[in-house]
């Protein structure tokens, strides 16, 4: 807009959004505030959408959700003080799970810095550990340049949270436009994918060949890079048997002869490769003590301080896991090891073998649970009709803790990126916002989404964003009225008279919530009745909760064991 003396003049929120468009973000979530608003002003004339929720974690979560599902990086804006607060969870559970988002937040006006404004904190120290980048915008016309920098910092290693706060006065200030720097689309960001070390790749090439007993965990990398044609390509040349977590699931579709879940710990434990592919040796690997020490062990990661932590390597590779899998794939055929990929491989079938006589068995021993007709009704069961009743598009969303680690060994995605759990930060109340991102970003697709009660509880009222913006999805809650994860461990410290402190919940009829927001809901206490109550749920075309009474006292092994803390 030009001013008196026939400037054009552009805002802050302005430069802001300007900045949004030219990183392709199409979508912001918020929950409204006056520090923040000249945003979306900005954003409606750049034609981005702006889904406005019931609370800033949920913001955060859906921008996290958001990039795992597109592979465009997610943003949320939130208003200063608590607005920024409500945030960090959302935040921290990207930084962890390595996905690359913008969290920005309002902040007091300059003029009025450490006088104590309206929802006035230090955002960026409260920020900065759980970000790769954490910056105050300090003047209007840098308020562009600097959120193409917070982005620019995503994708820094492995992807990651950004975070700019941006002060009232500099937001709603105005500037001629020929003094803002506005960087380009598509000009301020280098590529970021590195095939690896040309030597490390013939090794690893080598090392697989020879090898009598591999094995391969493809971890939720190979789905950031979108390594997934790459990763198939390397096991299936090989005759190589993968497992895979994370985003990773789904990599190899169920059926799959290299396709394996339940024998993971056996085969770790048995082979004399193992190649870990974008996988950190956190809690979830037993800090890498669950691999053979006599193995030869190879990590490959787009982040070098990834690479040997917590556990000592053979070889690691520093890059993005598709083209490393694709560059050790054409040093095997391409090389002294033609030829292999008939003669060689072959040798594997044993070792194949071995692996799937261990799944069969896994599977035998749950497999009256799998099928049992008991009321309340087993976790296993639901699980179980949960995974017969996905589809090639059914996106599935975990949030839980052993609900969610039962379905962990039964629910199989058809399809890569079609799984999302919160990753390791082990954050409850992500289902609702990964919902939201997900029916947002890809609404072709089915969402089915797995609820504890307690998960639930945690971010649930956005059920009614989704009801307001004509989101269906399938919601199932495994309701048993407990928090049962802890439960189980306090009932094994503590002993059964006080199993029950701190985690007990009340016996809520979420399909009536749901029924209340004006969504599907529907009560199940038969197990026969969860299939059909499911395929109601997908026919009703709306926001769906089935309410499934689970059996409070049957928990899932991962539970029982209490690996989480292993």
């Amino acid at each position: 807009m030009p001013d008196d003396n026939g400037q054009n003049l552009i805002s802050g929120g302005h430069l802001v959004a300007k900045a949004l468009k030219a990183e392709g973000v199409e979508v912001i979530y918020t929950l409204c505030g006056g520090h923040v608003i000249d945003i979306y002003d900005g954003c409606v004339d750049e034609g981005i959408e702006v889904v406005d929720v019931r609370h800033e974690q949920v913001a955060a979560h859906a921008a996290d959700g958001y990039a795992r599902i597109t592979g465009k990086p997610g943003c949320a804006v939130v208003t200063a003080g608590p607005g920024t607060t409500d945030a960090v969870t959302g935040v921290a559970n990207a930084f962890r799970a390595e996905s690359p988002m913008l969290l920005i937040g309002g902040q007091g006006a300059l003029t009025q810095h450490k006088m104590g404004s309206l929802q006035d904190l230090p955002h960026v120290d409260m920020m900065t550990p759980i970000t790769k980048f954490a910056a105050t915008v300090p003047d209007t016309a840098r308020a562009a340049d600097m959120v193409s920098m917070a982005f620019r910092e995503c994708y820094h290693g492995a992807p990651g949270p950004s975070f700019l706060e941006i002060p009232r006065d500099v937001l709603d200030a105005k500037v001629p436009a020929e003094k803002a720097r506005v960087p380009k689309a598509g000009a301020y960001r280098a590529s970021t994918r590195s095939a690896g070390d040309p030597e490390a790749i013939e090794k690893l090439a080598d090392l697989l060949v020879h090898a009598e007993k591999p094995a391969i965990l493809l971890g939720s990398q190979v789905w950031t890079t979108r390594g997934t044609e790459a990763a198939v390509d390397l096991v299936r040349t090989l005759n190589i048997p993968a497992y895979m977590n994370g985003a990773g699931r789904g990599t190899l579709p169920p059926g799959d002869p290299h396709h394996f879940q339940l024998s993971r710990r056996y085969a770790f434990a048995g082979a004399d490769v193992i190649v870990i592919v974008g996988t950190p040796f956190d809690f979830r690997m037993g800090y890498g003590k669950r691999l053979s020490q006599d193995a030869t062990v190879v990590q490959i990661d787009l982040d070098y301080r990834t690479v040997g932590k917590n556990r000592d390597i053979d070889l690691g590779i520093v890059g993005d896991a598709g083209l490393v899998l694709k560059s050790v794939t054409e040093a095997v055929s391409g090389h002294a090891f033609n030829g292999y990929s008939n003669g060689g491989a072959s040798k594997r079938k044993e070792w194949l073998d071995e692996l799937r006589a261990a799944e069969q068995t896994a599977i035998e021993k749950r497999l009256p649970s799998l099928k049992s007709e008991a009321s309340p009704i087993h976790p296993y069961r639901l699980v179980s009709e949960i995974n017969d009743f996905l589809t090639e598009d059914s996106i599935y969303i975990g949030d839980g803790g052993d609900i969610v680690t039962f379905s962990g060994q039964v629910v199989q995605p058809k399809s890569p990126g079609h799984w999302m759990d919160p990753g390791p930060l082990g954050t409850l109340g992500v289902g609702v916002p990964f919902v939201l991102a997900a029916k947002e970003a890809r609404p072709d697709k089915e969402v089915v989404a797995l609820f504890g009660d307690g998960a639930f509880s945690l971010t649930g009222w956005d059920f009614e964003t989704l009801v307001r913006y004509n989101l269906p999805f399938v919601g199932i809650v495994g309701n048993n009225s407990s928090m049962n994860q802890i439960r189980y461990g306090q009932k094994a410290k503590y002993g059964e008279e006080r199993e029950r402190v701190g985690n007990t919940l009340g016996d809520v009829q979420y399909d009536k919530f749901a029924q209340m927001l004006g969504g599907y809901g529907e009560e199940v206490r038969d197990p026969a009745d969860i299939g059909p109550a499911l395929r109601r749920a997908r026919e009703s075309g709306k926001p769906s909760l089935i309410n499934v009474w689970v059996d409070p006292d049957a928990y899932a092994p991962g539970t029982m064991n209490q690996t989480m803390y292993k």
